[in-house]
């Protein structure tokens, strides 16, 4: 009924009937998940803030959670380490995923932990975190536990081994430890169940590039751009690999597809920046603005604007870039030694020895 109406007309509707509004907590929690798929941290307060309240939804959590894997906000980690102490073992096993490959050194000891979690789950997840551990980085009973729970992982992949994605979480648990050989035995298997896998070829392009065979690598992404033509992480992927191989025109088009799609991709205006840089600094300049606005928590896109904005003779405004950046980044040295020699260049000289001592002082 009322075909002629549409979400907003409705959703009036109800709040006219229900003073209760019972819709606003679920929306509030799809807002922070939403934020956090878009890479959009700078709701990173209120999703940390969610983690800790007791009232806070398992499943819900557990979907933050996940998706904080891929900030690098140091600021994450209280909340991420705290929650693999949760009562949930969805939870436990959520966080277990956010913390994998950290080098933080509580996340390591919190990891070696979770091995002994009385649910699988979390153990096999705390296995998979640790697969890059630095040698050394755990105790002689720690790697006896990693081994079994190691062991536990790989045999949950193989309980259905006609899944396409059981075989490439496997082959991507093998492609961590740098065994590439049965990490593509793995993405091969998938790909013959499921030839239009995308997840399995991208997978599969970039083991084939870290065993030097990049006619394949590239042959599997041109294949996953066939199921998905405007996947933004198929297109980076494809972008880089070509910047690789020196074809620079086609990397460009590529990543411009990818930033198209995604433009919160910052990866890739960063490399369009530095591709267009020797044609184009006005290009550069452009691309690395997008960058540096799309990943503000990450300093090497301001730096890199900062660089091409000396080089393009634009000091004041360089200055103000790396000024703002090493205020927010007081340990990022580069920023420091760059940033004198604008003061430099500029002739102030008192402002280029109080930033070299900073720089020093890192």
């Amino acid at each position: 009924c009322h075909t002629d109406k549409d979400a907003a007309w409705a959703d009036a509707w109800v709040r006219r009937w229900r003073p209760r509004d019972y819709q606003q907590p679920v929306l509030e929690r799809a807002a922070l998940v939403d934020a956090a798929r878009r890479g959009d941290w700078s709701r990173l307060d209120a999703m940390l803030a969610y983690l800790r309240r007791p009232d806070r939804d398992e499943v819900f959590a557990a979907s933050l959670l996940r998706l904080l894997r891929r900030s690098e906000r140091e600021e994450k980690w209280p909340a991420v380490l705290a929650a693999l102490e949760d009562p949930s073992p969805l939870v436990r096993a959520a966080a277990a995923e956010a913390a994998g490959g950290a080098r933080h050194p509580q996340a390591l000891r919190a990891l070696a932990r979770a091995l002994g979690d009385e649910f699988r789950l979390v153990r096999v997840r705390a296995a998979a975190g640790l697969t890059r551990a630095p040698e050394g980085g755990l105790a002689a009973p720690d790697r006896e536990r990693l081994a079994r729970a190691a062991a536990e992982f790989e045999a949950s992949m193989r309980v259905r081994p006609d899944d396409a994605g059981a075989r490439v979480n496997l082959g991507n648990y093998y492609l961590s430890r740098g065994e590439l050989d049965r990490a593509l035995s793995e993405f091969e298997t998938a790909l013959r169940i499921d030839p239009r896998h995308v997840p399995a070829l991208v997978n599969a392009s970039l083991a084939y590039n870290l065993a030097g065979r990049n006619d394949k690598a590239e042959s599997a992404l041109r294949a996953a751009l066939r199921v998905e033509p405007d996947n933004a992480a198929v297109n980076f992927n494809l972008g880089l690999l070509l910047g690789e191989l020196g074809r620079r025109a086609e990397a460009k088009q590529a990543l411009e597809r990818a930033w198209a799609a995604d433009s919160t991709l910052a990866a890739a205006a960063y490399n369009l920046c530095v591709l267009e840089a020797p044609a184009s600094l006005e290009r550069a300049l452009s691309w690395c603005r997008k960058a540096a606005l799309a990943r503000p928590e990450e300093p090497k896109y301001a730096y890199t604007l900062a660089f091409y904005l000396r080089g393009a003779g634009a000091l004041g405004e360089a200055r103000a870039v790396l000024e703002d950046l090493t205020r927010r980044h007081p340990g990022y040295g580069d920023g420091f030694r760059l940033l004198a020699e604008v003061h430099a260049a500029q002739g102030n000289r008192a402002a280029a020895r109080e930033a070299l001592g900073r720089a020093r002082g890192r």
